[in-house]
């Protein structure tokens, strides 16, 4: 998810109750809750963190047991600090250390259980294993959470400054939210069932159910069969599964395809992060382009994700 998402997950917590068991509890679990994105500053953008986002800080060992102890230190030594300046807190809640612990493993344990939730993956056992693991429940950035999380975050703080009871707006919110989850989880489903319908005793993997941004229910299926990728739509409300596209080459074997790849190295790290890597080659008489990107986010290399290259041909009055 995006970390606008995981900013109003942190402050829903928070506003459901949880900010007022220790001082600081409402940054801890904000900060907490965006804490695994670190690993987007270990490379040079775009192409190195690709390799490495969602792996271990978004692992349950990285993100959910190794993180959240060094927040909670920084934190105490915030405060500590800020004592020492003869600082006036407003919300005049004491330091509760256990409490802040614990509110920095829940922030933190929020994040890799929404990134979960998308198609763009996590690696939750790294550094024990590299296995990618989706559920294919919300897109990355989802309209309708921000809609609900904003809105009941803003109704709870009004109903704070009016001296009334403020916790029930977002502690419903989030009941609402597991169940959308549950439903989209439900749907998705549902499409993985029509593509293994459709495909009867043809072998497939790597199949993912993409939402698009607005209409929740609706899914963009993308799979793996053989050296081919297939696609198509699944809407529940329109007839289920669309027309299947014909196969469509994964196109790494390409001679051209494999000397850009020997020529840069940064292609390395995204082809291990890359669950359906895909080039497409247009040759012209003087260039050869090489466009590659991941199947899940576009066709033929032509993925928001991707990128092209160009190599000569050195033919003739080139």
């Amino acid at each position: 998810m995006d970390n606008f998402t995981h900013s109003l997950a942190g402050w829903a917590l928070g506003q459901a109750g949880l900010k007022s068991q220790t001082r600081k509890g409402l940054a801890a679990l904000i900060l907490a809750a965006n804490m695994p994105d670190i690993d987007v500053f270990f490379g040079s953008v775009p192409w190195e963190p690709l390799a490495m986002h969602r792996g271990f800080t978004h692992s349950l060992v990285g993100g959910v047991v190794v993180m959240p102890p060094i927040l909670f230190g920084l934190l105490l030594l915030l405060d500590r600090w800020q004592l020492g300046r003869g600082a006036m807190f407003k919300s005049g809640l004491a330091m509760r250390p256990g409490w802040l612990l614990a509110l920095c493993y829940i922030g933190a344990l929020s994040h890799p259980l929404l990134d979960l939730l998308t198609t763009y993956s996590v690696q939750l056992l790294s550094p024990f294993s590299g296995a990618w693991f989706h559920a294919d429940g919300l897109f990355i950035i989802d309209v309708w959470v921000w809609v609900l999380f904003a809105a009941s975050i803003e109704w709870s703080r009004w109903r704070e400054k009016a001296g009334e009871q403020w916790q029930r707006p977002v502690q419903a919110a989030i009941a609402i939210l597991f169940a959308y989850i549950a439903i989209n989880l439900f749907i998705t489903q549902r499409a993985y069932a029509s593509v293994q319908s459709w495909a009867g005793d043809r072998y497939f993997d790597a199949l993912f159910a993409s939402p698009p941004p607005v209409q929740f229910w609706r899914r963009s299926l993308v799979w793996r069969e053989g050296d081919c990728y297939r696609r198509s739509e699944f809407d529940p409300l329109g007839g289920g599964l669309g027309e299947v596209t014909a196969c469509d080459s994964i196109g790494l074997d390409d001679p051209a395809v494999r000397e850009v790849i020997r020529r840069h190295p940064e292609l390395q790290s995204f082809l291990r992060w890359s669950v359906l890597p895909q080039a497409a080659v247009e040759r012209s008489h003087c260039t050869i382009r090489v466009l590659i990107g991941d199947a899940r986010y576009g066709e033929r290399g032509r993925s928001r994700l991707g990128r092209d290259y160009l190599l000569p041909t050195r033919a003739p009055g080139c």
